[in-house]
């Protein structure tokens, strides 16, 4: 869905893979980073609409004692409840793909690397001219994941949210593992953004 002369590109892959070490690497070749998570953090969890549906819905539980959203609930709420976790996407992502579609239309000749963990599962892959897929093994998301300080038990709950990441892999036009060296990864990302940047060179 590429905006005047725009190359966009969207990044995904299983929790724990390093989907933001990758795309901060693929900034190193002049992308423009945006991410999906960000955005809901500092923008759409803030913003007074979005609060007062939470509050409707979910009720004070998921607010913190000066009203503010209290993230921490609030996965605790959704993941454990797939029906909660829907309503909670439906409310979010048309808010974040009205910013990004006035962005991409704003711009001209940008190059963008945009993280959406649920790409494939929000149907979006047709907003970007290449999906890039960054895998690696279970043990190794699980481990990573308990470093970021997310439990086992929550961190297996919001993965069976997700599509399995061999499907992931199969619908990406690139796939990236991430199981070993920083340096190998940097490796991967070098080849293919020069692939993806002579691409667009010549398209």
């Amino acid at each position: 869905m590429g905006h005047r002369g725009n190359l966009i590109i969207g990044l995904t892959g299983g929790m724990g893979c390093g989907k933001s070490t990758a795309a901060a690497l693929l900034a190193e070749h002049g992308f423009i980073r945006l991410d999906a998570d960000q955005v809901v953090r500092e923008e759409l969890l803030i913003d007074p609409e979005v609060v007062a549906e939470l509050k409707v819905k979910l009720g004070t539980e998921v607010l913190a004692p000066e009203g503010k959203v209290d993230r921490t609930r609030l996965a605790q709420v959704v993941f454990t409840d797939e029906a909660q976790l829907r309503w909670l996407e439906a409310l979010l992502h048309p808010r974040l793909n009205a910013r990004w579609r006035a962005l991409f239309a704003a711009s001209h000749g940008q190059k963008y690397i945009v993280e959406v963990p649920l790409l494939f599962e929000q149907g979006m892959e047709n907003w970007f001219d290449f999906t890039i897929c960054i895998t690696s093994e279970c043990a190794t998301q699980m481990r990573r994941l308990e470093l970021r300080g997310i439990p086992p038990t929550l961190a297996r709950q919001r993965l069976a949210q997700q599509l399995p990441l061999p499907r992931k892999c199969e619908l990406a036009d690139f796939v990236i593992l991430n199981d070993g060296s920083l340096d190998f990864l940097r490796e991967q990302i070098n080849h293919l953004a020069s692939r993806l940047l002579l691409q667009h060179q010549l398209a």
